[in-house]
């Protein structure tokens, strides 16, 4: 394999990666540390490649448009008692290339060579095209 094993999810509720990023800041004080923490139901089967590198890619209005290093996975009880997965992330995210990327529930490995490659240098730090442009672009192969 040609680098780690990433997770891909829906990021229910944000309209763009600042909505996210924000999200993240006002919620920074409820996790250990500072460190964004997403639950999901399922524990992954093949944690130790994510464990080695991999991220949580956001798919953002049917577009992959950032990511965030997955730093650890930890057991977490609901108040209903199930056992879920508590994806532990580095605070840092990471602007992609916009990739388009179809609905679908739970989250998904996402093998290196199907990752976006990550936005460099100034375009890093770009304002966001519109959800439609970027998404006609990804389309076409383009952005």
């Amino acid at each position: 394999m040609a680098g780690p094993l990433h997770i891909l999810k829906l990021c229910v509720g944000a309209d763009s990666v600042e909505d996210l990023i924000d999200w993240q800041d006002s919620h920074r004080h409820d996790w250990a540390g500072g460190l964004p923490v997403h639950v999901t139901r399922m524990w992954p089967r093949r944690a130790a490649e994510v464990l080695d590198g991999g991220s949580l890619y956001w798919v953002i209005k049917g577009l992959i448009l950032c990511r965030q290093r997955i730093r650890a996975l930890e057991e977490r009880r609901g108040g209903d008692g199930i056992l879920r997965c508590a994806v532990v992330l580095d605070p840092a995210v990471v602007r992609t290339q916009a990739a388009g990327r179809r609905p679908f529930q739970g989250w998904r490995y996402l093998p290196p060579g199907e990752a976006p490659p990550d936005l460099a240098g100034p375009r890093a730090r770009e304002e966001a095209l519109p959800p439609a442009l970027a998404q006609a672009l990804a389309e076409i192969g383009l952005r």
